[in-house]
């Protein structure tokens, strides 16, 4: 397969792992940065041979500047660039405008230069979220509630960027085929100290600053496998609409903890907590920390994603979650980001 695709947010975890697969199976792959001059060498130096198959833009979420350019060309466009913060921020607008905004952007750049799919990457937070419920069970056909009052910025700001690719795509009429991807917590190796929020968590249960698991939990896939499943929504024909949940086994905190001390050396996994933190402790604090505030109301939560979609009309596969779990872990260590 050749041909050339725009990936957005070349620097980012998932977007990094989608160029590697396309380059592999020999693309062209234009990719956009913030900052061309800080981004460039270091994707130079992970693709060392990838000379002119691999081309890099300056593009920002929130400015129409770089996006003609970067586009020239493009038969598709695989838009994973979205803010993840690790922190809560203090006015969720600056999550969910540069979200919004910047996807209605990227669509219609994309449409602009004529390319044929357009492959979002939205979240299982545009699907799962805003429900009462203790455990339930999530598919395609479910939205995030974003009015429930236990839904926070991050959450709200996938929901609407979602909701609002597929409204100007009906809007517009674009002959441009729309395909979203929505994955759950996204695990794996990392390939510097620059990593995603998603493996904040793995982190904390290595290093200490998390002595008692909260209980808490996600959907784990691994980024191998998401960067597969956006090739594959790339390249399937007749998928215009199409939208594919993309998550592996639910998992609470102190269940990650315990493939770490089973999977690592005792020396590595020494810091990991074996005991859950009482609610009470984290409503405490939630009183001083807005990260821990935000997350609350995740407590005791099971949400179960059925990914059977992705599997039986794309054949994608996912690997074993302890693999991932891992693997990430052992990449933390290695590139220094969790000292043991």
């Amino acid at each position: 397969m050749s041909g050339t695709v725009l990936v957005t947010g070349g620097t980012g975890y998932i977007g990094g792992e989608v160029i590697g697969q396309l380059l592999a199976k020999g693309y062209t792959v234009h990719t956009t940065v913030r900052n061309k001059a800080k981004s460039e060498p270091g994707l130079r130096e992970r693709w060392s041979d990838a000379d002119d198959h691999l081309k890099v833009f300056q593009a920002d979420l929130q400015s129409d500047e770089g996006w003609a350019e970067a586009n020239a060309g493009c038969e598709g466009v695989i838009h994973v660039a979205s803010p993840i913060p690790i922190n809560a921020p203090k006015n969720e607008d600056e999550l969910i405008v540069p979200a919004r905004e910047g996807t209605l952007r990227a669509l219609r750049f994309a449409s602009d230069a004529g390319a044929k799919r357009f492959v979002q990457t939205s979240s299982m937070a545009a699907i799962a979220y805003g429900r009462d419920d203790k455990v339930y069970t999530v598919d395609e056909s479910d939205w995030t509630d974003v009015n429930h009052p236990d839904v926070y910025a991050y959450v709200k700001s996938k929901t609407i960027a979602e909701r609002a690719a597929r409204e100007w795509v009906d809007a517009t009429g674009t002959d441009m085929e729309f395909v979203s991807v929505n994955p759950s917590m996204v695990l794996g190796p990392v390939y510097s100290g620059d990593f995603s929020a998603s493996v904040e968590l793995v982190k904390q249960l290595l290093d200490g600053s998390m002595p008692m698991a909260p209980d808490l939990g996600f959907a784990v896939v691994d980024t191998r496998d998401i960067a597969d499943l956006h090739v594959r929504c790339l390249e399937e024909p007749g998928l215009a609409g199409e939208r594919f949940m993309a998550a592996g086994r639910f998992m609470k905190a102190l269940e990650i903890g315990e493939v770490l001390r089973n999977g690592l050396p005792e020396k590595q996994a020494r810091k990991v907590p074996t005991r859950r933190m009482p609610g009470w402790m984290v409503s405490v604090l939630a009183l001083f920390n807005p990260g821990v505030k935000q997350i609350k109301a995740e407590l005791g939560k099971t949400r179960n994603a059925d990914s059977s979609h992705a599997k039986e009309r794309l054949g994608w596969k996912t690997r074993a979650e302890e693999e991932t779990i891992l693997d990430c872990a052992k990449s933390l260590i290695e590139h220094g980001v969790v000292k043991v």
